[in-house]
C-alpha cells in the first residue's frame, strides 16, 4: 500500500495446499471433533491455489516469512480472544429517547 505500483500484486504463499489440507490442519489445531463436510464446489473456484508472488518479490521486494502453521495459531488464538471478549461485554444499545422539535418527534 505504501508503494507507487498501482497495478494489481498477487500476495499470498506460493506453496500449494488444498482445501481439504487447510480444513485437517485447522481441525487439529482447534482440536475440533467437526465432521469434514464435501460440497460441491462453486462454479468459479480456482482448480490451482498458488500465487505468482514474482511480481511482489521483484517490485516491493515482499514475500511470505511466517510459516502456515504459525499463521494459523496466530489467526485462530486472535478470534478466540475475540469471541471471548464479545461473550463476556455483551452490549446491547439502549434506545435513545426521541427528542422533540416544534412539538413533533425527531428519530436520531
Amino acid at each position: 500500500m505504501n508503494s507507487n505500483i498501482s497495478s494489481p500484486v498477487n500476495l499470498g504463499n506460493p506453496e500449494e495446499h488444498t482445501i481439504l489440507e487447510f480444513a485437517q490442519l485447522i481441525k487439529s489445531l482447534v482440536v475440533s471433533r467437526s465432521q469434514i463436510q464435501f460440497l460441491s464446489e462453486a462454479q468459479d473456484d480456482p482448480q490451482r491455489r498458488r500465487p505468482d508472488i514474482r511480481k511482489a518479490k521483484m517490485m516491493l521486494g515482499w514475500e511470505p516469512v511466517v510459516p502456515l502453521e504459525e499463521g494459523l495459531n496466530k489467526t485462530i488464538q486472535y478470534f478466540s480472544r475475540e469471541l471471548e471478549h464479545q461473550a463476556n461485554n455483551q452490549y446491547i444499545p439502549k434506545p435513545k429517547a426521541a427528542r422533540m422539535k416544534k412539538g413533533r418527534p425527531r428519530h436520531n
